[in-house]
């Protein structure tokens, strides 16, 4: 199958992502964040525990995301598992910027942003693609461009 002329990646069922996702941060509650977080190495994305602030409700809300490092920011993609919708935390950020990460190393404060269009977007996206093969067509499934979203550091 194909879109737009790219192919498209095969993903599980929507259910079963979700399923994973909860199964991961049941893990990482479990253990009291002593598993379900790991630090980028070479060729391998890492894991870090985000936490916003909700749009609506003005709760915390936590997701664990993939990342990797660029300087002293931290990268990830605004794509909800592949599936069309912006994800909650995305739009979260998007209304607050102000957020908390937590790392294998401790906890950060930051800022979110997305990245410029043109070369900073373009420079990220190829080292995304460099640690996963399969995005551009991961990305081909969803409707619009998938936001790079850069967690700026924010504490001295």
């Amino acid at each position: 199958m194909s879109d737009g002329g790219k192919q498209r990646a095969w993903l599980p069922p929507r259910w079963f992502v979700r399923l994973a996702w909860r199964m991961h941060r049941a893990q990482y509650r479990a253990t009291r964040g002593r598993a379900g977080l790991w630090a980028p190495r070479a060729g391998r994305w890492g894991t870090l525990r985000l936490t916003t602030i909700g749009r609506r409700t003005g709760q915390e809300r936590s997701v664990i995301l993939g990342y990797f490092q660029d300087g002293p920011n931290l990268v990830t993609l605004a794509m909800n598992g592949w599936a069309a919708p912006d994800p909650a935390w995305w739009l979260n950020l998007q209304a607050s910027p102000e957020a908390e990460v937590d790392l294998v190393d401790g906890r950060r404060s930051v800022r979110a942003r997305a990245a410029t269009a043109g070369a900073e977007r373009e420079r990220l996206w190829a080292r995304w693609q460099e640690l996963d093969k399969k995005l551009d067509a991961y990305a081909a499934r969803r409707p619009g461009e998938t936001a790079v979203v850069i967690l700026e550091p924010t504490d001295p």
